[in-house]
């Protein structure tokens, strides 16, 4: 059996909310299901994946507002929000009213850099700035300070004979800005996060540096040091310093016959990718995990990455059907997640 002298703390999941776009509205209420399940299943958190022009989630804050109102517990986020797509002062407004319906468990994940494939969508997004949008830390920088109260301008107080005006955004949810979540995949970007009071999502994508080895878990393991230590002398950090990795795992203790070969099938043709450093970028992937719960939990415990974390957040393979998540989902929780010494909540 697998053993750690530290016990995994959190555990969490992240979906991509597939849906047919012949039938959206069932992918979104399948998601929905899935986010209900793992509130019963004792799950700490539950995260989305946000899409643009593709077939999965682009509105999770509209969907955590509507999971909010479906469970009472569980925690939501996004993994990762690229920023790129979004106006910070709007994006402040709309989490801080779905944090404040959620009762204070949102959490919100955040990138930068210019959307992808930009070049086909910028005349729609941005038709009169394209040129001009800054896509760097200035933007989510940006967004914490409104989600944290800063003032947007001078001006407040009332106007005419009803009208009352705020100086900041609102609604404020205070201790949302300590749920904010940064997705690095660079040593520079997890150094960025520790400094600037955000928490680390690291995830199964890592850039590594010119001199490293083409070793994921390695590379990943050296990017969370950093970022504890970028936070440990950062004023804004404020003492937090959390970090939740997400892999791919897919335990197969309750799996059909039918179920695991499947599963299978998808590894194998996803695991070439994991061998070699991809494009000029040099992206590494995680390989996906899967097995037995023992199995996985075995493999986590060797993972240089894993071991630096006690909060994780479990990818679910992107193109399962809703049946598959709900076998997946069962057995982390009953399953891979004892065996990785946690405890369900509630």
């Amino acid at each position: 059996m697998p053993h750690s002298s530290r016990p995994l703390r959190k555990l969490g999941f992240l979906t991509i909310g597939l849906f047919d776009p012949a039938d959206p509205g069932a992918g979104h209420e399948s998601t929905l299901q899935v986010i209900e399940l793992g509130e019963r299943l004792g799950f700490d958190s539950a995260w989305l994946r946000h899409r643009h022009l593709q077939f999965g989630i682009s509105a999770p804050i509209a969907i955590m507002a509507a999971a909010s109102q479906r469970t009472s517990r569980i925690e939501l986020g996004t993994a990762v929000t690229p920023m790129g797509w979004e106006n910070p002062l709007r994006l402040a407004e709309d989490l801080a009213t779905v944090d404040l319906l959620a009762g204070g468990r949102i959490n919100p994940g955040l990138s930068v850099g210019e959307p992808m494939n930009y070049g086909t969508v910028k005349h729609e997004l941005y038709p009169d700035s394209a040129e001009l949008e800054d896509f760097s830390y200035a933007r989510v920088d940006r967004f914490a300070r409104l989600i944290a109260g800063e003032p947007v301008r001078e001006f407040y107080g009332r106007q005419g004979v009803v009208e009352e005006f705020s100086n900041r955004v609102e609604p404020h949810s205070p201790g949302l800005r300590q749920r904010l979540w940064y997705g690095a995949a660079s040593r520079k970007s997890a150094i960025w996060a520790g400094a600037n009071g955000f928490n680390l999502l690291s995830s199964s994508v890592m850039f590594p540096e010119a001199d490293q080895e083409p070793s994921f878990a390695d590379i990943q393991q050296s990017q969370i040091r950093a970022y504890r230590e970028a936070a440990a002398t950062s004023s804004q950090a404020r003492g937090q310093a959390r970090v939740s990795q997400g892999l791919v795992v897919i335990p197969t203790d309750s799996a059909s016959a039918k179920q695991r070969e499947k599963y299978q099938r998808y590894v194998d043709e996803r695991t070439p990718r994991t061998r070699a450093p991809q494009g000029p970028k040099r992206m590494l992937f995680a390989q996906d995990l899967i097995g037995t719960s023992d199995q996985i939990a075995e493999q986590l415990y060797a993972h240089a990455g894993f071991q630096e974390v006690d909060e994780v957040a479990f990818a679910l393979p992107f193109s399962f059907g809703h049946e598959d998540y709900i076998q997946i989902l069962t057995d982390i929780a009953t399953k891979l997640g004892p065996a990785l010494g946690w405890s369900r909540a509630g």
